[in-house]
């Protein structure tokens, strides 16, 4: 079993029926509020925004789209975000999966530690312990089996692919491609491929790494300079701003409609068979993400949003479900 946490030497690259065409796909992190400020803690977190989830669910089955809401304890034990989901969940109109935060997820039986939120530099018997009762609480309260696992902070580590297919999990999306969270303890994802890719021969878990694409003059060059400019976000900027350079990651928070368009025109014209969108639950209520700080932000998510279905639709990129991609896979 291939470890997710490092790139591989050769890409077992996943292939789909010709149908399937470029489809995407909208995660959600959802997740309990915290303080993005402060160091993370145990206690001290809200789920304020539940009903605000009820909302984006319409809005997505009104735009013809199915989200994939990743799951983390706090939400998974809420009687309410089961009521919310429960329904659309179980006719299909949303599906669920895997998002492990081990700071709120019990057995807690590691110190909270900026190290150890990543859930890969667990001991792996504890990563798995935790990731197996979020998976059984989702089950129950849900009434769905989740194929889709996200490790919060992106967290991977050298025995989580092996967890997951001992756990049934279909599909991982836990690889950032182009990003490095390794000066915080977590994975180099800079040298991960972007395309849908199998972690083991037997092809039982496929890997969908969130969509994140270098635009601009130099975007060939991208994988080369933009780490070496980590010293100098200034620099980054300019580049940015004279068309030269820019990573574009496919989320509504901090990416303009604009810049969000010009990655799916490169992931397109790269031949990307899928798209993976994502953002975090409390972004759906102001006040909670440094993203949406008020109710005009907010307008502006759900906006986004709607302009970028709109032009997905106009370059015939449609929508999908975690089941869809299962069925259209080759294996």
């Amino acid at each position: 079993m291939r470890s997710i946490t490092e790139p591989p030497a050769r890409i077992d690259e996943a292939r789909f029926h010709p149908d399937f065409g470029q489809r995407f796909i909208v995660t959600v992190d959802t997740e309990e509020e915290f303080d993005w400020t402060r160091p993370i803690q145990r206690e001290g977190f809200g789920l304020d925004h539940l009903p605000s989830i009820a909302k984006f669910q319409q809005f997505c089955e009104n735009e013809g789209v199915c989200p994939i809401y990743l799951i983390d304890w706090p939400i998974a034990t809420s009687a309410l975000a089961a009521d919310i989901l429960g329904d659309a969940v179980s006719k299909g109109r949303a599906e669920v999966g895997v998002q492990l935060h081990p700071w709120v997820n019990p057995p807690f039986d590691e110190d909270v530690t900026p190290r150890n939120s990543f859930a890969g530099n667990l001991p792996p018997d504890l990563e798995h312990a935790k990731f197996s009762r979020l998976r059984s609480a989702i089950e129950a309260n849900f009434g769905a089996v989740p194929k889709m696992y996200r490790a919060g902070r992106y967290g991977v580590g050298p025995k989580t692919a092996e967890m997951l297919r001992e756990g049934g999990i279909a599909m991982d999306s836990s690889v950032r491609t182009k990003f490095d969270y390794s000066a915080e303890g977590g994975v180099d994802f800079r040298k991960h491929p972007l395309k849908p890719y199998w972690l083991d021969a037997e092809h039982t878990v496929l890997e969908l790494p969130l969509t994140t694409l270098f635009w601009g003059m130099l975007r060939r060059q991208g994988d080369l300079l933009y780490p070496l400019m980590w010293r100098a976000p200034v620099l980054r900027g300019v580049l940015s701003r004279l068309g030269l350079l820019e990573r574009i990651p496919l989320t509504p928070e901090g990416i303009s409609v604009e810049e969000a368009i010009r990655g799916i025109d490169m992931a397109l014209d790269d031949g990307l068979p899928l798209l993976v969108f994502s953002f975090h639950s409390p972004s759906l209520r102001a006040g909670h993400t440094p993203y949406v700080r008020n109710d005009q932000d907010l307008d502006a998510l759900y906006d986004w949003w709607r302009r970028i279905f709109a032009y997905l639709e106009h370059r015939g990129v449609k929508p999908c479900s975690a089941g869809q991609i299962m069925d259209a896979v080759v294996v």
